[in-house]
Parts: C-alpha cells; structure tokens; sequence
C-alpha cells in the first residue's frame, strides 16, 4: 500500500466536515429530546424544543472550537 500525504488544507478541510457532521447530529438529538419533553413534561410548549436544539449545537460548537484549536 503506498503511503498516502495528508497536506494542512485537507486536514483543515475533514476538520470541518466533521464538525458540519457533528453540529448537525447534536442538532437532532438536543431537538428530539426537546420534543420529547415538551409533549411529555411541558404541556406542548415550544421553548424545550428550541433550549434542546441550542443545547446541541453549543456542544458541537465546543467540540468543533477544541478540534481546529489543536495542533
């Protein structure tokens, strides 16, 4: 198998697509759990699903913040 290099611009680049990948998955899961507790706990109300949703996407943000400040 041939050695494969890996340049900083594509290193950089998967960086990003996994924290794309990252914010999107947390994304639907804080959102999901949000649904679930407003349906269940919360009288159909909106803003568990909304604090569920910013819930996840703060935890991709620092995620993807540690990831791209590593060296």
């Amino acid at each position: 198998m041939a050695n494969k290099e890996v340049f900083a611009e594509d290193q950089h680049g998967q960086k990003i697509d996994r924290c794309f990948s990252d914010a999107f998955i947390k994304l639907g899961v804080g959102a999901s759990l949000g649904i679930v507790g407003s349906l269940i706990f919360f009288k159909r109300r909106m803003w568990p699903i909304y604090g569920g949703s910013f819930f996840g996407l703060g935890a991709a943000y620092q995620n993807c913040q540690k990831s791209l400040n590593s060296s």
